[in-house]
């Protein structure tokens, strides 16, 4: 039997993390930001200016071009990071998209980190 700890540990090996600073480079170029919190956080912090706001409970349907509730936003080639509370649900949203076929899938950790480097927010 799987644990939490598994599973973590498991979306960590296979889903590329980079600092928040790192991850303020790419804002403003292709790269997609894509905030997997659910909306009550996201009002309570703000998010990243532009993100695609995808709850990690919705996020096959939305990846799933297959699905009525496909987001246009979510291409299989696209470079997608992925911004959550700290990092966790990023990771294992990022592994769930690897095994959909995405091939370009960063966790970005957690939204403070971002914040504290100074990257563009908007409102939630």
């Amino acid at each position: 039997m799987k644990s939490a700890k598994d599973y973590m540990e498991a979306a960590n090996a296979d889903v590329p993390r980079i600092p928040g600073g790192d991850a303020i480079a790419k804002h403003g170029t292709t790269t997609v930001f894509v905030d997997v919190r659910d909306s009550a956080d996201i009002a309570k912090s703000g998010t990243i200016k532009g993100a695609v706001r995808i709850p990690r409970g919705f996020m096959e349907f939305a990846a799933d071009p297959e699905m009525k509730f496909h987001n246009p936003a979510m291409q299989k080639d696209a470079e997608l990071c992925l911004v959550c509370g700290a990092g966790g649900q990023a990771a294992l949203a990022g592994k769930t998209l690897k095994e959909m076929g995405y091939t370009n899938v960063t966790n970005i950790g957690g939204i403070g980190e971002w914040k504290e480097a100074g990257g563009p927010m908007e409102d939630g």
